[in-house]
């Protein structure tokens, strides 16, 4: 049986990449790409594909917000994350299965014959599987509601100050010194005016502890303070570099018009 796939992910390189794994795929057609939210939920209500590979993050709406605006039962869907590991443990009670960036072929396989075995199964299984990628939505949507009455005690929700390791001595690097953080495997280096500094933390640690009102993700590898950003440059291919007031210049993969919205309140 000919199986269909719909790929969701704002970065070009990670749709060619599922892209390219799926051409090996004899049994599954590619019927289409998008690289927002928006043009998702119109694609898989027209589409009707079978499996569905989904980035979490994205501009304007994200994987779960695509998810609850699909009027009738969702495909079986794939989520396609840069999160830490930890972060993701939720998604594999849910959904059918996650991939987590960057991911290898082996473990790319192995999710799309857990689709395929999941789409043999009877109705009721894909019920089931339904019920609790559902659930899951149900749960972030709680999770993220602002609760009616906060403790006063409560402490604050992000952190004020890196802890970092300077030779013989630790340095407390306060976050609104910090003028950019880039990736390096499994740590970072936080750069604060002249001085570089680096954490044991993965980017995407460092992002859920710091306010998304004061950095914005510019791209896989970055993540830079909104005030500190000077201009937004074009680049080839329809693509844009953010400049810094120090001069740095990062890459944007993220949308243009999500970075000026996170400006004006920042």
């Amino acid at each position: 049986m000919k199986l269909t796939a719909l790929i969701v992910d704002d970065e070009p390189l990670a749709r060619e990449r599922i892209r390219t794994l799926l051409a090996t795929e004899a049994d599954i057609e590619l019927i289409g790409e998008c690289a927002d939210g928006r043009d998702a939920v119109t694609a898989i209500k027209e589409r009707l594909p079978d499996i569905l590979f989904i980035d979490v993050q994205m501009p304007e709406l994200n994987g779960f917000g695509v998810l609850r605006e699909l009027e009738k039962k969702p495909p079986v869907v794939i989520f396609v994350t840069a999160f830490d590991e930890h972060a993701v443990n939720a998604f594999e009670f849910h959904a059918l299965d996650y991939l987590l960036k960057p991911f290898k072929p082996a473990r790319f396989r192995a999710s799309v014959q857990r689709a395929r075995e999941q789409l043999a199964k009877p109705e009721k299984s894909a019920d089931d599987a339904t019920a609790r990628l559902l659930a899951l939505l149900e749960s972030r949507a709680k999770d993220s509601a602002p609760p009616a009455s906060p403790p006063a005690a409560e402490p604050p929700a992000h952190i004020t100050r890196f802890s970092v390791r300077d030779r013989d001595r630790t340095r407390f690097v306060k976050v609104t010194d910090v003028d950019w953080i880039e990736a390096s495997g499994n740590y970072v280096v936080i750069h604060a005016g002249k001085e570089n500094f680096v954490l044991r933390e993965t980017l995407a640690a460092v992002e859920a502890q710091v306010s998304p009102k004061e950095f914005f993700r510019t791209n896989r590898s970055s993540l830079a303070r909104l005030d500190r950003i000077r201009e937004v440059e074009p680049a080839f291919n329809d693509e844009h570099i953010v400049v810094l007031t120090t001069g740095a210049r990062l890459p944007l993969t993220r949308g243009v018009r999500e970075l000026q919205e996170r400006l004006k309140f920042a």
